[in-house]
C-alpha cells in the first residue's frame, strides 16, 4: 500500500479552506461545498470534507475530539533551520494558535507546533539539509 489521501472532517468549512489556503499556503480551490482538496506536488491529496456531508455519505455517524486535540498531526516541511522560526514568527503574528515554540531536538530536526481552528496540530519541520 500507499498513502494516497489525507482527509480532515471539519465543522466549518469556510474558516478550515481559509486557514489552510491563506495561512498554510496551500492551493485550495474552494467552490463553496461541502468538499475541498488539492493534490500536492508528491501527489498526495489533502481533503477538507464537512462533518455533515461525510457523514451523509456513510449513513453513520462518528465522534470527533473538540478543543487543542492532538489526535491528528499536519508536517509541512521547510528547508532550513531558520525557516520554522520565521514560519512561526509569520503564524503568530497572524494569530494562529501556538502550540510549541521553534526548538532543535536531540534526533535533528528544529519543530515547532500550531493549532488549525479545529484543534489539530501542525507541524513545522526542517531537517537543515537546505541551509
Amino acid at each position: 500500500m500507499r498513502l494516497g489521501a489525507i482527509a480532515l472532517c471539519v465543522d466549518n468549512m469556510e474558516v478550515m479552506v481559509r486557514f489552510y489556503r491563506d495561512m498554510m499556503k496551500m492551493e485550495l480551490e474552494y467552490d463553496g461545498g461541502g468538499f475541498t482538496g488539492v493534490r500536492t506536488a508528491e501527489g498526495i491529496y489533502f481533503n477538507l470534507c464537512e462533518r455533515e456531508l461525510f457523514e451523509s455519505q456513510l449513513s453513520r455517524k462518528f465522534d470527533y475530539p473538540a478543543g487543542l486535540n492532538g489526535t491528528m498531526e499536519i508536517t509541512f516541511d521547510v528547508p532550513r533551520f531558520a525557516d520554522v522560526d520565521l514560519e512561526y514568527a509569520r503564524l503568530v503574528d497572524s494569530g494562529v494558535q501556538a502550540v510549541y515554540p521553534p526548538t532543535t531536538e536531540p534526533y535533528g530536526l528544529r519543530i515547532c507546533y500550531f493549532a488549525d481552528p479545529e484543534g489539530n496540530l501542525i507541524e513545522i519541520c526542517s531537517n537543515g539539509k537546505g541551509e
